[in-house]
């Protein structure tokens, strides 16, 4: 037991006389600077960030400041703190516009945004974000050897706030506001003219349609049958062979049904 203690005291008397321990509590800002260099060269990214917070204003306007607040921004980018990440990058590649590494943390500015972006059922102020700060890379860097990976990023963003469109628009058909679903089903179908969702737009649109025309009053039914039609006739077209097709064709025969009694 006593050899155990012993063995766990000099470990802890090591640990305390490490460089990091010591650079920690020393004044001296150039051991700081080159024990916090070596911490980010061996991937110990959280204590590099812990020096680099200490001298970073000492090292304002000196020689050795492009590549502090490089590693600086990068130690909080690979332990994955975007917020903190994001700004740094984006304050580095501003106040170096010249350095080799000015693209590089441009991009990983903005791919941080990307990285803050919610799942799409949630609020999407950080995806916005995002788009606009990999767009402005892309202007500003047209033949960035990072241009593929920023545009395949920029097209899932996309996606997902497409998702979350057709999501809200489908929502209201969900709880019964068939006039809203009409309104943000169309809504969505021309913000989204590609999207792979149109399909089930024009469906629920159709369908929406069709439960208003069936509950409304005699004096509006004509039209909105005669509407509801017109969605169907825009399903088919869209896709004759659609997988809501016998649910479609079921909705068609109540309308034309309904529909001869005006004709009566």
């Amino acid at each position: 037991m006593a050899k155990y203690f012993y063995i766990l005291f000099i470990a802890v008397l090591f640990a305390s006389c490490s460089p990091y321990q010591k650079a920690l509590k020393s004044e001296e800002v150039k051991f700081k600077y080159e024990v916090a260099e070596q911490m980010y060269n061996k991937g110990k990214y959280e204590k590099a960030i812990r020096l680099f917070e200490q001298i970073q204003s000492s090292y304002r306007g000196k020689p050795q400041a492009e590549k502090l607040f490089y590693m600086f921004a990068m130690s909080y980018y690979k332990t994955k703190q975007y917020y903190l990440a994001g700004y740094e990058m984006e304050k580095f590649s501003s106040q170096y516009p010249r350095s080799e590494k000015s693209e590089e943390a441009a991009f990983l500015g903005a791919k941080s945004f990307y990285y803050l972006s919610p799942v799409y059922s949630l609020d999407q102020a950080d995806t916005y974000k995002a788009i606009d700060k990999l767009q402005n890379f892309i202007n500003e860097y047209p033949n960035s050897q990072y241009m593929g990976e920023a545009n395949l990023v920029m097209k899932e963003l996309r996606e997902k706030l497409e998702k979350k469109a057709y999501e809200i628009a489908k929502q209201y058909n969900t709880i019964m506001d068939y006039k809203a679903a009409i309104k943000s089903l169309d809504n969505f179908i021309i913000d989204f003219p590609g999207t792979k969702y149109k399909e089930d737009a024009l469906y629920y649109k159709y369908d929406s349609s069709y439960h208003l025309a069936i509950n409304s009053v005699q004096a509006r039914m004509e039209e909105r049958l005669q509407q509801a039609k017109s969605n169907y006739a825009a399903l088919m077209k869209f896709n004759s062979e659609t997988k809501y097709k016998k649910d479609a064709d079921e909705k068609l025969a109540r309308i034309e049904t309904e529909l001869k009694n005006f004709s009566k």
